[in-house]
């Protein structure tokens, strides 16, 4: 029993601590984004006194994020809508239908995991550029169906390489014609799999700065996090504001999390063991 308790004392003590660690930088940006300018000069690490929706409200209206939140929702929403539907055509695909070239396409893919953005970017700028695609919401929608279809792929085939092949053979038999399987079959069946992966990438769409700012220059067409970004330059004084506009961006992402955490998780770890 005492070896028992010593190892669950020494797996708790690091995972407590590294939840106070975790929540602490939030809890820290809700405090000050609470306090008046005034008061987080004179002391920044107290705790407020009482609860200031001023700044939060001087963020969303005076500075535009309210503008910019709409921007982001509908750029990640469209974009993890074209990645889900042609990500999961693309996996089906690959795991099911046997054609020449099926398994280096595949690779392909796998491969685009390792190109990090930075090495496409100016590439990518010039052709949205040449098509008239910069500065508008069909182009960093693209981009991002771009940057995250890999990733993708990559889990939605890994996913249905788990199904077997006899639900295919047996759709078909019932007179399913092959977009009648995927639509009937096996979208159904990858609903679990489409929600962890859907979730991901509007994470990775939500936080991105680096795509949107190239892509989007004009300061009307910012997404959210660029717009807090701005803000540390802008308000560089008056640390209350940019601490309200991090909390307006940080609390989807904190939803999103609190109510999906087993569908993140298992997500992460798809394709772990096929594949």
């Amino acid at each position: 029993m005492r070896r028992v308790r010593l190892r669950v004392w020494v797996a708790a003590v690091p995972m407590a601590a590294l939840a106070v660690a975790t929540i602490y930088p939030l809890v820290f940006t809700a405090n000050v984004a609470m306090k008046t300018r005034h008061d987080y000069i004179l002391d920044r690490f107290s705790l407020t006194s009482s609860l200031s929706w001023d700044n939060i409200a001087t963020a969303w209206t005076s500075v535009g994020l309210g503008r910019y939140f709409a921007n982001s929702v509908i750029v990640v929403a469209s974009a993890v809508a074209l990645l889900l539907l042609i990500g999961s055509m693309a996996g089906f695909a690959l795991s099911h239908l046997r054609f020449r070239g099926s398994r280096a396409l595949f690779l392909c893919f796998l491969a685009a995991l390792f190109i990090p953005f930075q090495v496409i970017m100016v590439p990518l700028a010039r052709v949205m550029a040449d098509c008239g695609l910069m500065d508008t919401y069909p182009g960093l929608i693209l981009a991002y169906v771009a940057q995250f279809l890999p990733f993708t792929i990559f889990l939605m085939t890994s996913y249905y390489s788990g199904i077997p092949g006899e639900i295919m053979d047996a759709a078909r038999i019932d007179g399913n014609t092959l977009y009648g399987v995927y639509w009937r079959v096996m979208l159904p069946i990858g609903r679990p799999a489409l929600l962890s992966v859907g979730i991901l990438n509007a994470l990775f769409c939500w936080n991105d700065v680096l795509i949107s700012l190239l892509m989007m220059p004009s300061a009307e067409h910012r997404t959210l996090m660029v717009g807090v970004t701005s803000l540390r330059g802008q308000y560089s004084d008056d640390i209350p504001t940019f601490a309200s506009g991090v909390l307006i961006a940080a609390l989807p992402v904190l939803v999103l999390y609190l109510f999906f955490q087993r569908q993140i998780a298992d997500g992460i770890t798809a394709g772990a063991t096929k594949g």
